[in-house]
C-alpha cells in the first residue's frame, strides 16, 4: 500500500516570454463565455464534458461524474446531457481555444467551437491546466504511481516517513526499464522528469483505460497510473499488475470551468458543501471507488466543512 502525503501542487515560474499569452488566453476564454449560470438556465441545459475514463465516466451512461453532475443539473433546475470528447480537445471544447501541453506551460494551436459548459471526468488540477481553466473544489484526492506487470522482476518499495524519498526510491527502479506515458494528461512523464531517470519512454497513442492492459499484455515493463485507474485496473485484473511506488506528491481531481464562468462554478462549489454536508457525496464516492479510504483516510470524513470559495 502506498502511503498518503500531503496535498503539493508541482510549482514552477511562467517564463516571462509566456505570459502575454497567458493572458491572452484567459482574456479571450472570458470574452467567450457566453454559457455561464444565467446561459445555462435560459438554454435550459447542463452540458457535460466528459471522456469515458475509470469509474468517473464509466462510457454505460454512468460514473462518479456522471452522478455528480446530473444532480448539479437538477439542483439548477436545467436538463443534463453528456458531451463526449477526448484528452487532446477537451479543453478547447470547453474554452474555444485548442491548446497544448508543454510541461508546466502550454501553447494555443487553435481556434474551437465551445461544446460545453464543464469538464467532469477526474480531471487532475496540474500547473498548465490552471492556466486555462479555473478548477472548483476537489472532488477526488490522486497521485500518480509507477505499476508493472506482476511477474516484472522489481519489488514494489518500502514506504517511508518522507514522501520525497519515497519517490525517489521508486526513480531509482526505472534506468533502462521501457515505461509508458500519456501527452496531454497527469501521466505525460515530462511533468515528473521521467526521462532523466534512464527509462525508456514512450507515449500511448490508446487511452487511458488501455494503460494497464497495455502493460498486462508486454507492451511496456513499466506504466504511470494515477490512483483512481489503478485502482479500477488493481480490481479488473487481480494479480495481474502491481503498484511499485509513488512518482509524485498527492494531487486533486476537480471539475474545470471557463475563467469567466465564476457564477457557474460558485454554484456547484455551494451545490457540492451541500451535498457532502448530507452525506450524499459519501454515498456517491463509494459507490463507485469502495476503497479509496484505504490509500486517502482524511478523503471522506462523516461529516463534511462547507467549502470556502
Amino acid at each position: 500500500m502506498i502511503r498518503p502525503s500531503l496535498n503539493c501542487l508541482l510549482r514552477r515560474a511562467v517564463p516571462r516570454h509566456r505570459v502575454w499569452g497567458v493572458a491572452l488566453l484567459l482574456l479571450f476564454a472570458a470574452a467567450a463565455a457566453a454559457d455561464g449560470l444565467a446561459q445555462v438556465k435560459e438554454r435550459g441545459v447542463l452540458r457535460h464534458l466528459g471522456i469515458p475514463y475509470a469509474n468517473f465516466v464509466t462510457g454505460a451512461g454512468d460514473g462518479m461524474d456522471v452522478e455528480l453532475m446530473r444532480a448539479f443539473a437538477e439542483h439548477l433546475g436545467v436538463r443534463y446531457e453528456f458531451v463526449q470528447s477526448d484528452w487532446a480537445d477537451i479543453i478547447g471544447d470547453l474554452t474555444g481555444r485548442a491548446v497544448k501541453s508543454k510541461g508546466d506551460d502550454f501553447e494555443v494551436i487553435g481556434e474551437v467551437p465551445i461544446r460545453g459548459d464543464v469538464i467532469a471526468n477526474g480531471m487532475t488540477v496540474i500547473p498548465w491546466r490552471t492556466k486555462v481553466v479555473r478548477f472548483a473544489a476537489p472532488t477526488f484526492p490522486t497521485q500518480v504511481w509507477l505499476v508493472s506487470r506482476a511477474d516484472l522482476p522489481v519489488s514494489p518499495i518500502a514506504p517511508g516517513p518522507i514522501l520525497d524519498q519515497d519517490i525517489l526510491a521508486t526513480k531509482a527502479l526505472m534506468p533502462q526499464r521501457t515505461l509508458l506515458g500519456m501527452s496531454n494528461t497527469c501521466l505525460d512523464p515530462d511533468l515528473y522528469d521521467i526521462r532523466a531517470t534512464g527509462a525508456k519512454v514512450s507515449l500511448f497513442k490508446g487511452t487511458l483505460n488501455e494503460l494497464a492492459p497495455a502493460v498486462i499484455n508486454g507492451e511496456s515493463e513499466l506504466t504511470l497510473l494515477d490512483v483512481p485507474d489503478a485502482l479500477v485496473a488493481l480490481q479488473k485484473w487481480p494479480g495481474e499488475i502491481k503498484v511499485i511506488g509513488p512518482v509524485s506528491e498527492r494531487q486533486d481531481m476537480a471539475p474545470a470551468f471557463r475563467p469567466g464562468d465564476n457564477d457557474l462554478r460558485n454554484a456547484f462549489n455551494n451545490f457540492l458543501a451541500q451535498l457532502k454536508a448530507s452525506g450524499e457525496f459519501r454515498r456517491i464516492a463509494l459507490a463507485y471507488y469502495p476503497f479509496v479510504v484505504d490509500y486517502f483516510p482524511d478523503y471522506l470524513p462523516e461529516s463534511s466543512a462547507a467549502i470556502a470559495d
